[in-house]
């Protein structure tokens, strides 16, 4: 570990000379400074890890050598004091050293999708938004809805928000994957329980700066928006439907009353559909030898179980379960997100240990 430790502190000083010498680049000027930030904690644990070695070092050689009794018995006081002050400070160091998700610090947006089960599922996906809308609200994060899809009864075919808030994706971003909810439906006569799901893709709002789309990659096809069951609401044609031909996804908008904004929108979440593929496939390599327990975050992998007979909610990928379900319909689903979290960064940290991160 002293070795990367001492890779870091060189690169920390050469950024600090960079900058003196920058001028008047105030683009690089930040992007150093930025960085620096990032890596000072570890450089000055670093330092203080270093320095406590030393002094060990000096102790002991001081008690195989000193031949004073009173400069013996300093050095074990000193020993006694700085030993026990060593795998703590290892510990903090190697949690400094798990590497960050450059998608943490980002705002969310979320896609909700009815799955099987018909209209049963459409209800899902609206009590999935509920949640969703009340935990952003319990955190004073901000909710904007950027496309829905509604049916008749309260439910939601689709929808589509953008989540502002600090931490929001570190927060979220293990919520992607299928939710499975098993109750007696409202329109159930026999009283049997039935099982429905619904999907959520959870997905960072990127800038254009983070990934570039060329105007030659995609197809931009404006039509005339439509309400409930498709009846015509604008006698103008204002959505929005963007297709990126090197992948096939398709991006539609139309809640808007303009075409810019429908356009501005739906090419916000076609941005954030490929950064989160080119993420995946960053990860992958990354992954391939080391499969984590809170999932892959895939929306084909089934995460959750939401059972009212039980009154309980149970996260497959963990083994954890919540009996106040009444609680988590209402946004109270932190002991989830705190515990995986908890989960992943400790698998993280103990491939620092290994060496399987990058």
């Amino acid at each position: 570990m002293l070795e990367k430790l001492a890779a870091i502190e060189k690169h920390f000083e050469e950024l600090g000379r960079e900058l003196m010498e920058v001028g008047d680049d105030y683009q690089r000027a930040a992007d150093i400074g930025r960085e620096r930030a990032e890596m000072e904690a570890v450089v000055l644990k670093a330092r203080e890890y270093r320095q406590i070695l030393k002094q060990i070092e000096e102790s002991r050689t001081m008690l195989e050598n000193e031949e004073d009794e009173e400069m013996r018995e300093l050095a074990e006081m000193e020993l006694a004091e700085l030993e026990p002050q060593v795998e703590p400070l290892e510990n903090e160091i190697k949690l400094l050293l798990v590497p960050k998700d450059p998608r943490d610090g980002k705002n969310v947006i979320m896609e909700i999708r009815a799955g099987t089960g018909g209209d049963e599922a459409a209800l899902f996906a609206a009590d999935l938004y509920r949640i969703y809308s009340r935990y952003a609200e319990n955190m004073n994060w901000k909710t904007e809805i950027m496309s829905q899809s509604e049916i008749g009864i309260g439910g939601l075919k689709e929808i589509t928000l953008l989540i502002k808030g600090a931490g929001a994706y570190s927060k979220l971003k293990f919520e992607s994957g299928v939710h499975r909810v098993q109750r007696v439906p409202s329109t159930e006569s026999q009283g049997r329980i039935h099982t429905s799901t619904a999907t959520v893709a959870v997905l960072a709002e990127v800038e254009e700066v983070d990934i570039q789309i060329p105007s030659t990659d995609i197809r931009i096809d404006v039509y005339k928006s439509a309400g409930a069951g498709g009846q015509s609401v604008q006698k103008n044609s204002t959505a929005i439907r963007i297709t990126h031909e090197p992948s096939g996804l398709v991006v539609s908008c139309q809640d808007e009353r303009s075409q810019l904004q429908n356009k501005l929108r739906a090419m916000a979440i076609l941005r954030a559909r490929l950064f989160e593929i080119a993420e995946e496939e960053r990860r992958s390599k990354i992954d391939d030898a080391r499969r984590s327990q809170v999932g892959t975050g895939e929306r084909s992998e089934k995460i959750r179980t939401y059972n009212y007979p039980q009154s309980r909610v149970t996260d497959h990928r963990i083994n954890f379960s919540s009996y106040n379900l009444a609680s988590v319909m209402e946004g109270g689903i932190e002991d989830f997100i705190e515990e995986l979290s908890t989960r992943d960064e400790a698998e993280r940290l103990a491939a620092v240990g290994t060496g399987d991160e990058d």
